[in-house]
């Protein structure tokens, strides 16, 4: 897969969607040919792994842009998933999962996503669904910059998992 590299000049819209790009190609990046055996791998004592950051990047990309963006019901897996007896199901769940299946799970996330702001017309749009916390809506370009941050601090997760699979390391 080729490095996408933002662009260094444009609006502040098109730099924030090369930005959460190129995040989003660096994470597909670090578990490209890898089996499900490899995706499954841990690193005691932890849990996590690759499969799982796979599934959960998919499972945040559609919360905060088709549920709380656009307000729309949370699209399968997630409909039927079972989080009110494993809050942590996409993690767990994915070890199970095929490859393939995985990474199409997340493009079409990302992808969906992708048509969510394309269609907000700005980046200034309001969610349809508030913060729990304050009753206040997000903006199209914090839910943006939250991706950003969401998927980049996985990345160093994934940094970590994949070099103790096959020693490969960088972007």
């Amino acid at each position: 897969m080729a490095r996408i590299e933002p662009a260094l000049q444009g609006t502040e819209d098109e730099l924030v969607r090369g930005f959460l790009d190129r995040q989003r190609a660096t994470f597909l990046r670090k578990i490209e040919g890898l089996d499900q055996g490899q995706l499954a791998h841990r690193i005691e004592p932890s849990a996590l792994t690759l499969a799982g950051l796979t599934k959960h990047l998919a499972y945040v990309e559609d919360h905060w842009f088709q549920t709380v963006f656009l307000g729309l019901g949370a699209p399968e897996p997630w409909a039927s998933a079972p989080f009110d007896d494993d809050p942590d199901w996409e993690f767990h769940s994915a070890v199970d999962d095929d490859p393939a299946s995985l990474i199409q799970l997340y493009e079409g996330a990302c992808e969906r996503s992708r048509r969510a702001i394309d269609g907000a017309g700005s980046l200034d749009r309001a969610s349809a669904r508030p913060d729990r916390r304050t009753g206040e809506a997000f903006s199209g370009r914090w839910i943006m910059l939250h991706l950003v941050e969401e998927t980049a601090r996985h990345i160093g997760h994934a940094d970590l998992l994949r070099e103790a699979i096959d020693g490969a390391v960088g972007e």
